[in-house]
């Protein structure tokens, strides 16, 4: 995925053609990271859920709920692994071809492998014992006989699969098989054959532009497992310490920085926790402003490019992913500097030592961060330039902090070091991207269903101001951060607000900010923000008491939110955000 796009630059360049079959290899090559990557995550048990099981760890009913989730999302693994049989037998006798040589279903092969390996490892982690394993087994089992005769549940009541929905996700079940199973069962219950799901799913993970966010989230991966977090906070601890919070100050931008590049907070606080935690604490402030500086912190920078939010968005609403970087520039500095500015205030409440400016420090410290700083220039360059495309540019990214990591610095070994990135980022990526085809599936089924016109035919009769209208959308959006991570939030989501949204004469660049505004705030937001989860595992710390240190924090950034919503001729100037 990243030498094809590189050859075709540089053939582009030389010899004024591109490599035959370059862009549809490569997204083909990001259907492959995408099952392989959810199989790898399953193998490791790091399938990402709701976070509610967690709130029931330590009760006598851990046991059968964990029994229960397993059993459900290997019936949809069980399921969705014969789907795609199906499907991977359609494409067959279609004969489609990805380029010269390579059919499609080659390709496609690897979905029902990766439902079938992810249904076998669900069973295998469903208890330690061999009964929870075996009922698991067996759902795994009837998930592939119900498949096969998927009629039965033609015309059936549609209540007890919402049920059944539902207390699958209060259990804990993976966050793709509670939205793959919906958009598979609500399909069946209108005698529609399961592999529709899988046709969605596939067509988001061929999309021309998807293959950026593995790429830029391998970027992260690379920074994250090299020294350049001690560099950077050496640097913005030269150039911005003497401020009153000057320590806090710090933590704010570089972990805006480090979300910038990875693509997801909890990357961040898990990279950046065990280095600034410590460093704030020694500097005098207390520990549970610390702790809900990180956590808040750790969601800032999705609003600036090349954020992976804003490259889905843009994907999934069909708008230009450039117009969005620019116009998230002025809307995250205002998130940034609103929780910088709180950091201020705790240094100065807590008589919080500051430190003198020295000349000499900053330039050093600028020298040593060099690579580090020249990151997204060369990123947002390879953008705006106009030579290179939104998956070329990444690659180029991906080349240059691997030259950084490797060579210069030589924070990362070639043999020992880049392999175990590799498997790390497939599992990471191919947990989101599971997720993403399989929120793809369930839309296609709200879309089948005609929920979107339904609700916007109700948004028209009882609500007819803009401003009321954007009120209950950033509402709504609290909501559905809370419970959803961003990328699967922005799939299901998407196509049902941007309708409702153009018939109130919302800008669609506006929108997308305000989108991702929100949902960077739902990271925060009890019961099941991720960020709340990622935060007490990192620090050690009890649910509540981070729910605790991060109210401040929330309704800071609530403020903010606000601001972008309500104040559109401050980003005017961005391309006509505005709304009107």
């Amino acid at each position: 995925m990243v030498l094809l796009p590189l050859a075709e630059i540089v053939a582009r360049g030389v010899f004024h053609t591109g490599v035959r079959g370059s862009t549809p290899l490569v997204q083909h090559l990001t259907l492959w990271v995408a099952f392989l990557g959810s199989a790898l995550a399953a193998r490791e048990n790091r399938l990402l859920s709701f976070g509610t099981k967690e709130l029931l760890q330590r009760t006598r009913w851990s046991r059968p709920v964990q029994i229960a989730a397993s059993t459900y999302s290997a019936l949809i693994s069980g399921l969705l692994f014969r789907a795609g049989i199906e499907f991977f037998l359609l494409e067959k006798d279609a004969g489609t071809m990805v380029t010269i040589g390579v059919p499609v279903w080659v390709a496609q092969l690897v979905i029902p492998v990766a439902f079938l390996l992810i249904g076998l490892r669900l069973a295998w982690f469903a208890d330690p014992g061999k009964v929870g394993k075996l009922i698991a087994l067996a759902g795994l089992i009837g998930g592939m006989v119900l498949s096969q005769y998927y009629e039965v549940l033609d015309g059936a009541p549609g209540w007890p699969v919402a049920l059944a929905v539902l207390l699958a996700t209060m259990a804990g079940s993976p966050i793709f098989a509670i939205l793959g199973g919906m958009g598979a069962l609500f399909f069946m219950l209108e005698g529609v054959q399961p592999a529709a799901v899988l046709a969605e799913a596939y067509r988001m993970s061929v999309s021309p532009t998807l293959p950026a966010i593995p790429l830029f989230t391998l970027v992260g991966f690379f920074l994250a497992e090299s020294g350049a977090s001690t560099r950077l906070l050496r640097f913005f601890r030269a150039f911005v310490g003497w401020f009153p919070g000057g320590t806090a100050v710090v933590t704010t931008v570089l972990c805006a920085f480090f979300t910038v590049v990875t693509g997801g907070s909890g990357v961040t606080i898990l990279a950046l926790g065990g280095l600034l935690l410590p460093a704030l604490l020694k500097d005098g402030y207390r520990e549970r402003f610390s702790v809900g500086l990180l956590t808040g912190a750790g969601s800032l920078g999705l609003l600036f490019p090349p954020a992976l939010p804003l490259i889905l968005y843009g994907i999934v609403a069909q708008i230009s992913i450039q117009e969005l970087f620019i116009a998230g520039l002025v809307p995250g500095i205002v998130l940034v500097v609103l929780v910088a500015a709180w950091g201020v205030r705790e240094g100065i409440r807590a008589k919080v030592p500051r430190q003198r400016f020295k000349p000499a420090e900053a330039r050093a410290a600028a020298w040593e961060a060099k690579w580090e700083l020249l990151l997204p220039v060369v990123a947002l360059g390879a953008i705006f330039s106009g030579y290179a495309t939104l998956v070329e540019a990444a690659t180029v990214t991906v080349a240059y902090a691997f030259v950084v990591t490797v060579f210069i610095h030589r924070d990362v070994s070639l043999t020992r070091d880049v392999p175990r990135i590799l498997v790390q980022c497939l599992a990471v990526i191919g947990g989101v991207l599971l997720i993403l085809a399989s929120a793809m599936g369930f839309s296609s089924w709200l879309v089948d269903a005609e929920i979107p016109s339904m609700l916007l035919d109700w948004v028209m009769e009882n609500i007819h101001s803009p401003w009321v209208f954007l009120l209950v959308l950033n509402l709504f959006l609290l909501a559905v951060g809370a419970f959803l991570d961003i990328f699967s939030a922005t799939v299901v989501t998407v196509p049902l607000i941007v309708p409702m949204a153009e018939a109130f004469g919302i800008n669609p660049i506006h929108l997308g900010i305000i989108f991702v505004a929100n949902l960077e705030l739902g990271y925060l937001t009890p019961p099941v923000g991720l960020n709340l989860f990622f935060a007490s595992y990192r620090f050690d710390k009890p649910l509540l008491s981070v729910y605790r240190s991060t109210l401040p924090i929330l309704l800071i950034l609530g403020v903010g939110v606000l601001i972008i919503t309500y104040a559109p001729p401050l980003f005017a100037l961005l391309r006509g955000t505005a709304a009107p």
